[in-house]
């Protein structure tokens, strides 16, 4: 079988370095192409580091890509122009880069995810129907911990979770996002979905969705040990996504979850 021409930005950062061990354990893929923001004089695994521009991509039949998003809004550019697939962890989006996201996404297949894990993306799945189940006299918060080194808040995990609760109610997350605490030992339910991310140590990452009537509190949570989990799901997906037609897909659509 032909192996995958892979490139792979942010390739110094924790999970760029996570992936590239990744691939070397996968037989699937050819490692093409590692970028950073910045001009670093170096090879990895017979690679050497580029910038993200055109000419760095186009052996590439797809582009994982977990930086940040003036980066990844970069990248998309570029592999909008050379009709190159993308998977996308990169977390921490405004409005108008979702809607940029969106737009390219009529051009190339992209698979966008805040977590490439099995099992929160099966978490969020069961919370949604949670949310559908009960009535709107259930409450409901999302926690989640992360490790000091990550920057935004709410994590893109815990937004994805969010969501879940909003679709389970038939309405839009951004609607429903209430007060956004950080590092706050105790947290309250509130007529909106209120979020507490704590930040400490080297945590992979917890989370957890709670709901609650006042007289019992449904828990839902996932925690992770080990990071491959995330590297070994992008790579899943950068293979589910090499016959995929332009357009915007999640690991839900990868999980065959209706």
């Amino acid at each position: 079988m032909k192996k995958i021409n892979l490139a792979i930005t942010g390739c110094m950062g924790r999970m760029g370095k996570q992936l590239i061990e990744s691939s070397k354990a996968n037989k699937n893929f050819k490692l093409v192409a590692l970028t950073e923001n910045k001009t670093i004089n170096k090879k990895v695994n017979g690679v050497k580091l580029k910038l993200n521009k055109e000419e760095t991509f186009k052996k590439a039949d797809v582009i994982i890509d977990f930086t940040i998003p003036k980066c990844t809004i970069e990248v998309l550019k570029i592999a909008s122009k050379l009709k190159k697939k993308i998977v996308i962890g990169t977390t921490g989006f405004t409005k108008k880069e979702e809607n940029l996201i969106k737009k390219y996404s009529k051009k190339i297949p992209i698979l966008k995810a805040g977590n490439m894990s099995l099992g929160v993306n099966l978490l969020m799945y069961l919370t949604q129907i949670t949310s559908e189940s009960l009535t709107d006299s259930y409450l409901s918060k999302v926690f989640e911990i992360h490790h000091k080194h990550k920057k935004d808040y709410p994590s893109g995990t815990a937004l994805m979770l969010g969501k879940g609760i909003a679709d389970g109610k038939n309405k839009n997350l951004y609607n429903l996002i209430g007060k956004k605490f950080l590092n706050k030992k105790k947290f309250s339910y509130g007529k909106k979905i209120n979020f507490n991310s704590i930040r400490k140590g080297e945590i992979i990452g917890e989370h957890e969705v709670s709901f609650s009537n006042g007289k019992e509190i449904i828990r839902l949570n996932h925690e992770a040990f080990d990071r491959s989990l995330y590297s070994d799901g992008a790579l899943t997906a950068a293979k589910w996504l090499t016959n995929k037609r332009p357009g915007l897909y999640s690991m839900r659509d990868l999980l065959n979850f209706k």
